[in-house]
């Protein structure tokens, strides 16, 4: 049975090796290598020159401005995703399906779609402007709030989801428990929901943070260009084909990817959070 179930996941590696590691390879060799347009196969060297990059004052701008906004953004997707996910994990809806489908639901349409719409929406003339008579967000567009806001309003379903599902596998028989033992609801809480409910943070946390770290499509539509990340940098970089720089800075970002992976699974080894 067990040698069944190994050919089936056949096309999976296959398909894995195709798309994931081939690609990784070919960016490490990139990244290590003299390779350009003007370059001939025999004129390959290893060359460690385009790590230079890194410490140009660019780069660091833009990997300073991605990093705050990600750990903004994960902040806030925390506090207020933390609430809405224990808020429907304690309703008396009988279908929590259709309340995380509402959740969810932005999550249907095409990033660039929705990124533009919010961008319509945070400019002087706007729709709402038009059926409300007033401008619901002022006029934010090209500042940070617009890009801290749409990065939020993206994610946080995330930080939603990866919580609510560690909430609902916490037995309520734990809850009845620590009420009878004479803790206050606030301290039962803290002593004994958040603590068990703590591994769906840390899932929901790297959920938000990773794609907002490496996300260059929503600074660049909110922010009017204004705001730099350092995934617009290697957007940057392949578009004017400068693969060497481009391969090097998304090899730093795979680093935090693997970084993320391994914290994952020390503190959810089953992946009972993961979506």
């Amino acid at each position: 049975m067990n040698k069944e179930f190994k050919v089936l996941a056949v096309p999976y590696k296959v398909w894995l090796s195709i798309l994931v590691f081939i690609p990784i390879l070919a960016m490490l060799f990139i990244s290590f290598s003299n390779l350009s347009s003007s370059v001939s196969v025999g004129e390959l060297t290893l060359s460690l020159a385009h790590f230079k990059l890194l410490w140009e004052s660019s780069t660091i701008i833009a990997f300073r401005n991605s990093l705050i906004f990600a750990v903004a953004t994960t902040l806030i997707s925390f506090v207020l995703g933390y609430f809405i996910a224990y808020e429907i994990k304690l309703s008396k809806f009988k279908n929590k399906f259709i309340l995380l489908t509402f959740v969810i639901l932005p999550m249907w349409s095409n990033l660039i779609l929705r990124t533009e719409s919010l961008a319509n929406i945070m400019s002087e003339n706007n729709i709402l402007k038009n059926i409300l008579g007033f401008n619901l967000f002022g006029n934010i567009s090209g500042t940070w709030m617009a890009v801290l806001f749409g990065l939020v309003f993206t994610y946080m379903p995330f930080m939603i989801l990866s919580v609510y599902t560690a909430l609902e596998k916490i037995d309520f028989a734990l809850e009845e428990a620590a009420l009878d033992l004479g803790l206050r609801p606030i301290k039962k809480f803290w002593k004994v929901v958040f603590p068990l409910s703590f591994k769906g943070v840390v899932t929901g946390a790297i959920m938000v943070f990773l794609p907002t770290l490496a996300g260059f499509a929503i600074p660049k539509i909110l922010s009017r260009g204004r705001i730099v990340f350092i995934g617009n940098i290697i957007e940057q970089k392949f578009i004017y084909t400068n693969y060497n720089h481009g391969a090097l800075l998304a090899v730093v970002i795979l680093f935090f990817i693997l970084g993320s992976i391994l914290l994952i699974t020390k503190f959810d080894k089953e992946g009972e959070t993961l979506l």
